[in-house]
């Protein structure tokens, strides 16, 4: 038998042989697979290319529509609003873009609708059919002035007088009357200016629609317990202490124009106000008193937002019987559902409050020597100091008054009505006009939020009270 197979024989297994070896050889299949993946990734990458592109486009078409919307909508706009939104589109070389713009015009508002699009061509896509991806925005802005009620509380403490502060906020605040209480605001727009030193001048008006403890008639200013300064509401059942009248921070002669209590006509509050010659008088009027106890202003500010108020204000928008034909109410009566309710979403409720320092320490007469009628002629007559100092032993003076309230008091007060307001949604904004840094900071914590602060100097005042102003012109995006 022969060892060697036929030449036949080994000519037909040959291929046999060399399929079974290329079979069992693995050399290359991890190339293929490697070539098979980086297809894989080139595919899917243009696909996310392509989509990249229509974010970026999309992005691009949105800001420009939000940007157009946004200036048409604006109430000082006196062109019309389709038109500048054309004019936005065609500067940015968009025209081709826009779609529709409309607007809606009110007597208190203005809504402009913005739609664009186009067809964005696909690199790679398009190898699965899709040649083009639709970019497509809308944006609607609305400016709109709600019902607004503004509590404008201002600082006539005794260091107004230095530096023309007391100018500087004078120019400041009407200015910011101005911008507010626009002609096409009429009956929208409430105003109450709360002048404030070392206590608030609330006036008879307010004061005799109030349950009150009189015990005479030379001034009205309100006591309040400190639990008072945790809420924001006015309590109709509750008797509040008249402050006494008297003079204490005068240290030269005997006189009574720098009393405790603000006791002049033009340094009471002025309510629910949209006149705006008698709110301007009554800020050009102002002079500088006594010491500072913001809280006092920050506690009036929020109580004339509170619905509990109500009663109060209705009552000022009746004319009395009796009066003549010619008697106008003392609130419009447009006011006399407020302040509105803190669920109305068409009001907006917000303090300005401004000063110039720090809460200072404040006295009060000892209870023995303000006790009867007597006592308080005596004291509307009589300088304090300046009596002590002329009439009385120096080792008996110190019981004739003492302290109601010091820094850290008024700082913590100050602190729980900024914290009552913010609770009920009312917006703070905050004013520190040539402050220290321990009074910028307290002043900083009341406001809404660190951008509602302003710290400013000198005639920086008035940019800060016209920005606050021209924000209560709420211009927003909707969509």
């Amino acid at each position: 038998m022969s060892l060697f197979k036929p030449k036949e024989a080994w000519a037909r297994s040959a291929p046999r042989v060399r399929l079974e070896r290329f079979a069992r050889q693995d050399d290359g299949s991890i190339t293929i697979l490697v070539i098979f993946m980086i297809m894989m990734m080139v595919m899917v990458g243009g696909i996310q290319i392509d989509f990249m592109r229509h974010e970026m486009e999309r992005a691009r078409l949105q800001a420009m529509a939000d940007r157009a919307a946004l200036a048409a909508a604006d109430l000082d706009q006196k062109i019309d609003g389709e038109l500048v939104v054309k004019e936005y589109f065609a500067k940015a070389g968009m025209s081709n873009y826009l779609i529709k713009a409309h607007e809606l015009p009110g007597l208190n508002f203005s809504t402009v609708t913005v739609d664009a699009g186009f067809d964005m061509k696909t690199q790679f896509l398009g190898r699965f059919g899709f040649d083009t991806l639709k970019v497509s925005v809308r944006s609607q802005a609305e400016e709109r002035v709600e019902n607004v009620e503004i509590s404008l509380v201002l600082d006539i403490s005794g260091s107004m007088a230095s530096n023309d502060r007391l100018t500087e906020m004078q120019t400041a605040a009407k200015k910011f009357v101005d911008i507010v209480l626009k002609d096409d605001n009429e009956d929208l727009i409430s105003v109450s200016l709360i002048p404030y030193s070392e206590q608030v001048n609330a006036g008879p008006l307010l004061l005799n629609r109030m349950k009150v403890d009189y015990t005479h008639n030379y001034s009205h200013c309100l006591e309040f317990d400190d639990s008072d300064f945790t809420k924001t509401n006015w309590e109709p059942s509750k008797y509040y202490t008249q402050m006494q009248h008297f003079q204490w921070n005068y240290s030269g002669p005997n006189a009574m124009t720098d009393t405790v209590c603000p006791r002049y006509s033009y340094e009471r509050i002025l309510p629910f106000s949209q006149n705006k010659t008698a709110l301007k008088t009554q800020i050009e009027s102002l002079k500088p008193r006594a010491g500072t106890q913001i809280f006092l202003g920050m506690k009036w500010a929020t109580m004339l937002l509170d619905p509990s108020y109500n009663p109060v204000v209705k009552s000022l928008t009746v004319v009395p019987e009796g009066s003549s034909a010619y008697t106008q109410p003392e609130v419009d009566k447009a006011f006399e559902n407020r302040p509105g309710s803190y669920t109305d979403i068409e009001t907006l409720k917000t303090i300005v409050l401004m000063t110039d320092g720090e809460n200072s320490s404040t006295q009060r007469i000892s209870s023995r020597y303000y006790a009867n009628d007597s006592h308080y002629v005596h004291w509307s007559k009589y300088n304090l100091n300046w009596y002590l100092y002329n009439y009385v032993n120096s080792w008996d003076r110190k019981s004739f008054y003492w302290q109601k309230y010091d820094k850290w008091r008024g700082d913590q007060l100050l602190a729980d009505m900024c914290s009552a307001a913010k609770a009920k949604h009312i917006v703070i904004w905050s004013v520190g006009f040539e402050v220290t840094d321990n009074g910028a900071e307290v002043m900083k914590k009341c406001a809404s939020s660190p951008s509602h602060f302003f710290r400013v100097e000198g005639v920086e005042l008035s940019e800060a009270f016209s920005a606050i102003a021209s924000q209560i012109n709420q211009l927003r995006l909707t969509q």
